[in-house]
């Protein structure tokens, strides 16, 4: 099964059996990562998730990335993400805005 789907079918994270195969699968994406799959992987992001300590290892693995296909991929899915994950949206935003070199190349994307 696609990982990427694995990751979207337990991101509520509502049960343990849930939030561990979450895990594992992020674990499985992490050692081979690859950009192709970055709009996907934001596109994981949902408020209504009950385990949100644990979603932020998402968060940090988008870090991960080329910062510039990071940026872009993020610009690309924020009408997505404003309907699904408001405030997973905002998290990323200030940490964009609050990293120097983010923010100015956030910035030139946007222009």
């Amino acid at each position: 099964m696609n990982l990427i789907k694995i990751l979207q079918e337990n991101r509520l994270m509502k049960t343990p059996q849930e939030i561990n195969i979450f895990e594992e699968t992020l674990e499985k994406i992490a050692k081979h990562p690859n950009n192709d799959n970055l709009k996907d992987l934001h596109l994981i992001l949902d408020d209504n998730c009950e385990h949100p300590e644990i979603m932020f290892s998402l968060v940090h693995f988008l870090e991960d990335f080329d910062l510039q296909k990071q940026i872009q991929a993020f610009i690309e899915v924020i009408p997505q993400l404003m309907n699904t994950a408001p405030e997973w949206a905002k998290i990323i935003h200030y940490r964009i805005i609050n990293d120097e070199s983010a923010c100015k190349l956030y910035q030139h994307s946007l222009e």
